[in-house]
């Protein structure tokens, strides 16, 4: 019957005999409401093949746009109808791909959309973070795509990027996007609210601290909402037993939206044995004040087992989770409020201290990236890499200069733990690695042999574009102050290095900024003349 009813739905649509404009949603203090001051409730479902479960990696580089496949959104949006579903997320779109015959039909269907703005090959990477101009181009791309959709409630600047405490500078980079991201909205979008959150994952360690950070501050660089991949209530449970409740008192203080991003533990039993008796306490009174709803994990039946449904090309199949899990989203009915009578009261949180467990300043973020600003102070170097340098023999020769002059490299280092970032932290490697090529060359008074490096960089001429002069004169005396030896934070994972040097940036796979740390550790021995 339901595939019958999802045959008439699509062949209506074709037809032009539906038709809807969801209207937009906004966001008040903790909660959000359609724009007629309505309380809205997240009731979701993670909607993307090869998106492994809680935020984790498939190990693929490549993807599939859900939302770019008319044929397929066809086949499911039925289903996600059927079941109670008002939202999905996806965790990676093509910005270049046609959306609007899947938009159209989640729109038609009452289905909203929250979208990751990163994709497998370009997103934060915990291990060497950045926020550079590449990445800020394709978060913007994908804001440009999706922003023209009244049923786009907003996006995810991170998921589980910082996930325990031995990689929490990446936060700072997460939050930069943050900041970046929703002042591009505001730029863009100046008459529609779209939000711009973070996916946490739920570790001990790291949870309260996270939480804090990116709430904290400045609120127009703090997220929008904050989304928690939690995967505690296993089975047959109580928000007590699950932990549930601890977390709600937790938010309870929070000051802005707190939704779980991903939820359905699938123990025991796999995706069939799912009870969802979780999805129940989500929405009584017991959370509904304080959490704003969840997004089932997930849609498609996957070797991971979380499965709602199983496709094989154009037919699907429900299987059993999908309709326990129907029969409790129908008996849901989560008391709310009106935009109007809703006060809030709460205050954004303060920043937590550098240390052990939390190795980022709260107050400083990274460098806006700023692709002409880099162009700019390439355009004016007086020493770059040889024309023919092959990418490969990058990291070698970065170790080279700030292994021999860690001072020349202070315009592209950042750390967390001080809050002092270099301004061509956000270039790109060949203009990254001019810069240093430039700062050493002349330290050593432009001697002809201070820009050679065994045939690996040249003189040029460098231009004195008046446009640019203003700028970089104040991106040096940003450089002049940027991170040195003796700022090294006495917490946290850089305390231990010559010179803190977390992050640089990563050409593809290949992580120049862990080649220079060590180089820098080592010192002038690593230095090939």
């Amino acid at each position: 019957m339901v595939l019958a009813k999802a045959s008439l739905f699509s062949s209506l649509l074709l037809l032009g005999q539906v038709s809807a404009t969801l209207p937009p949603i906004v966001m008040k203090g903790t909660k959000f409401f359609y724009n007629n001051g309505t309380q809205f409730f997240i009731k979701g479902v993670a909607y993307q093949q090869d998106s492994a479960a809680a935020g984790a990696s498939t190990g693929n580089s490549t993807f599939t746009d859900p939302l770019s496949s008319e044929a397929n959104c066809k086949r499911d949006v039925p289903l996600l109808q059927a079941l109670g579903t008002n939202a999905i997320r996806t965790y990676a779109i093509d910005p270049k791909a046609d959306h609007s015959a899947c938009m159209k039909l989640l729109d038609a269907a009452g289905i909203y959309v929250i979208s990751d703005l990163s994709e497998p090959s370009l997103s934060i990477n915990r291990d060497d973070p950045a926020w550079n101009v590449d990445l800020f181009q394709r978060y913007t791309s994908v804001i440009d795509e999706m922003g023209q959709y009244d049923n786009v409630i907003g996006f995810f600047a991170g998921n589980e990027v910082t996930n325990n405490n031995t990689n929490t500078e990446a936060s700072a980079y997460v939050k930069a996007a943050v900041r970046d991201t929703k002042a591009y909205i505001t730029s863009k979008f100046p008459n529609r609210w779209m939000g711009v959150g973070y996916a946490a994952n739920d570790d001990a360690d790291i949870r309260a601290n996270i939480a804090h950070y990116f709430n904290c501050g400045n609120q127009s660089e703090a997220i929008d909402y904050w989304g928690y991949n939690i995967y505690e209530w296993c089975g047959d449970s109580t928000i007590q037993k699950s932990g549930y409740g601890e977390q709600v008192e937790f938010f309870r203080n929070y000051s802005v939206p707190v939704f779980f991003a991903e939820y359905g533990c699938n123990n025991p039993g796999g995706a069939a044995g799912r009870i969802w008796q979780e999805t129940t306490a989500l929405y009584s009174s017991d959370m509904s004040d304080v959490i704003s709803g969840g997004i089932v994990y997930m849609y498609f039946e996957e070797a991971n087992d979380y499965g709602l449904v199983k496709v094989s090309g154009s037919s699907v199949s429900k299987l059993k989770d999908y309709d326990t899990l129907q029969t409790r989203i129908a008996s849901v009915d989560p008391s709310s409020t009106s935009m109007a009578a809703y006060n809030p009261t709460n205050s954004p949180a303060a920043c937590p201290g550098v240390g052990s467990e939390w190795a980022v300043k709260g107050e400083v973020l990274p460098p806006t990236p700023d692709e002409s600003l880099c162009e700019c102070m390439f355009g004016s170097l007086t020493c770059v890499p040889a024309s023919d340098l092959e990418t490969s023999d990058y990291g070698a020769l970065f170790g080279s200069v700030c292994g021999q002059s860690p001072e020349s490299c202070q315009g592209i280092t950042s750390n967390t733990s001080t809050g002092v970032y270099g301004p061509y932290a956000m270039c790109n490697a060949v203009q990254q690695l001019g810069y240093v090529l430039d700062a050493y060359y002349k330290s050593q008074k432009s001697d002809s042999t201070a820009c050679d490096w065994q045939g690996q960089a040249n003189t040029a001429q460098g231009s004195s574009d008046s446009s640019c002069s203003g700028r970089l004169a104040s991106a040096s005396s940003a450089a002049a102050t940027a991170t040195s030896p003796a700022q090294t934070s006495s917490t946290g994972k850089n305390a231990a290095s010559t010179m803190p040097m977390k992050t640089l940036f990563t050409l593809g796979d290949f992580a120049i900024g862990l080649y220079v740390a060590v180089a820098m550790a080592v010192g002038a021995s690593m230095v090939v003349l």
